[in-house]
């Protein structure tokens, strides 16, 4: 089939690389010439596991290709795929709709046939209807259908997940535009892939809802590593405790600096808002928000509580930035309010990252950047383990205390075993477990 994605950014990214490797011929579309001529040049501008090669055999196969011109790709398609942003509107939380509207009247404009408009774009629930009024209005006499299929991907397994997938969920009242979904599709059939129909509304609002309970999650265990860490108690074994429970299940339940990334911070507030606007508060989800944010805010005391509350004159380590190992995103990365916060102690801050370097120099101003783990600890008071890349998991201890002005160490990942590191001569302070004193 032929395929336009309008948007080359992380979603339609990967959705366009993937469906080419299906055999479909895509068309990604984007307004950015540089990005565009960036990927005609075999640039990938996100740092995704796998996409670089996937992308680069597509092209040269000829079944990818990247454009700025979105009528002649709309004008060939058979379903055309709206991958855009939907960020946090300024001001009110609201999911800024703006790229989402603006690509719907272009395609209105470019339709010559029958053609299925997918929102992929993560959207609030009745986005699609809009979008169907929008094309009607601009283009009266288009044959059309506009279908809800929203993202489940998580950034560093993208491809995978795209591949092989818990579910598809496709929200649509019409039979035509169900039989084309099922053919873009049929390639994952062989996989046992359950595709499940709904109308357009569910499919919406699944999306929010899927990402808000991982939220809940995430927020519920951050708030019992607190009280373990009060009553002495293992947040890891409680994890996997009540994470055997096939009723609750272990994933998520990894008690850590908070959520961050592209989705969570978002998603929870558009579906908060969501609620406001229909008259039905999602108290919970309000609670888990506040929560997350508080926690983000509350690492920097844990490191602080490692030298008495005072941080004034200190050299603090940080090994990782990005939000998750294996993407180089930054969005509502926990660092961010941690780093702040360190520098208002008045810490001096001195950064490494495997990949995310290039983004975290347009986030952070007056930190050092380093090149390694170990320069990065080199002379410091503090390393403070942010983000859990496999990099870290396996330093030389012993090294590392032999270079730091302080053998301290604040894990906000638990990737260090507390025996292990205090042998070599560390103070350890984790998250939810037993608590080191003072340095």
């Amino acid at each position: 089939m032929r395929i336009a994605m309008i948007g080359a950014g992380y979603v339609g990214l990967v959705s366009g690389a993937c469906f080419s490797d299906f055999g479909h011929h895509v068309t990604c579309v984007d307004t950015d010439q540089g990005k565009i001529d960036a990927l005609n040049n075999g640039e990938i501008p996100i740092h995704e596991p796998g996409l670089d090669a996937l992308v680069a055999s597509n092209v040269k196969q000829g079944r990818l290709k990247f454009v700025t011109d979105v009528a002649s790709a709309v004008g060939a398609a058979e379903v055309v795929f709206i991958a855009v942003g939907t960020p946090s509107r300024r001001g009110d939380g609201h999911a800024d709709l703006s790229y989402v509207y603006a690509a719907a009247l272009e395609i209105a404009k470019a339709i010559k046939k029958f053609t299925v408009v997918v929102n992929k774009s993560t959207v609030p629930v009745g986005s699609g209807d809009e979008v169907e009024r929008i094309i009607r209005e601009e283009n009266p006499d288009a044959e059309f259908a506009v279908v809800s299929n929203p993202e489940f991907l998580r950034e560093g397994a993208a491809i995978r997940d795209f591949k092989h997938p818990d579910r598809i969920v496709i929200g649509s009242s019409d039979q035509r535009a169900k039989d084309v979904m099922a053919e873009v599709y049929r390639p994952l059939h062989l996989n046992s892939s359950p595709i499940m129909y709904t109308d357009r509304r569910t499919a919406e609002l699944t999306k929010y809802a899927a990402n808000s309970f991982l939220a809940t999650k995430v927020a519920f265990i951050n708030e019992i590593a607190d009280l373990a860490e009060k009553v002495g108690a293992n947040v890891q074994e409680v994890a996997r405790g009540i994470g055997l429970d096939n009723r609750i299940g272990l994933k998520f339940l990894h008690a850590g600096p908070g959520y961050g990334g592209s989705c969570f911070p978002k998603d929870t507030l558009a579906l908060i808002k969501t609620g406001q606007d229909y008259e039905a508060p999602l108290r919970i989800v309000e609670t888990v928000v506040a929560v997350n944010d508080q926690r983000k805010r509350a690492m920097a005391r844990k490191v602080a509580h490692a030298f008495g509350g005072n941080l004034r004159g200190k050299s603090i380590a940080i090994l990782g930035v990005t939000f998750k190992p294996n993407t180089d995103d930054m969005r509502d990365a926990p660092s961010i309010p941690l780093i702040t916060a360190l520098q208002d102690m008045g810490a001096e801050v001195r950064v490494y990252d495997p990949v995310g370097m290039e983004q975290a120099k347009k986030v952070f101003e007056n930190v050092t950047f380093c090149e390694g783990p170990y320069e990065c600890a080199r002379g410091c008071h503090a390393m403070v383990i942010v983000t859990e890349w496999e990099q870290f998991r396996a330093l030389d201890l012993k090294e590392m205390a032999a270079i730091m002005a302080c053998p301290v160490i604040i894990d906000l990942r638990n990737i260090y075993s507390p025996d292990e590191v205090t042998r070599n001569g560390f103070l350890y302070s984790g998250v939810g477990r037993p608590q080191a004193v003072a340095y």
